[in-house]
């Protein structure tokens, strides 16, 4: 009989508290946050800020790599002049980073 008391009193024990069960969930979520979540969002947004600046002079690269230089700029597409008498019509979005100003050199 005593063997089933001890049964007892180890179930009884095993029972953890449900919030000591969740922090290691928690706990991670909270790093992928840090680390992946927020980082990621602050580079859409400063992206985002970016895009919305773009003025005529400009000279930007864009994500399939192309330099150049805008030379109109509409509410959804810039011109991009990438060579002399070469001019592009792309995205707002397309363009990735902007370039210091002399980057393009005018032949």
């Amino acid at each position: 009989m005593s063997f089933f008391i001890s049964d007892a009193m180890a179930a009884a024990q095993g029972q953890a508290d449900p919030l000591v069960s969740f922090l290691p969930l928690i706990l991670i979520f909270v790093v992928f946050y840090f680390l992946l979540i927020r980082p990621q969002s602050k580079k859409a947004k400063e992206h985002k800020q970016m895009v919305a600046a773009l003025a005529k002079g400009d000279e930007v690269v864009t994500s399939g790599g192309l330099l150049g230089k805008i030379t109109k700029v509409g509410d959804n597409f810039v011109e991009l002049e990438v060579a002399e008498g070469t001019r592009l019509k792309i995205q707002r979005q397309a363009v990735a980073s902007l370039m210091p100003k002399g980057t393009v050199k005018e032949s």
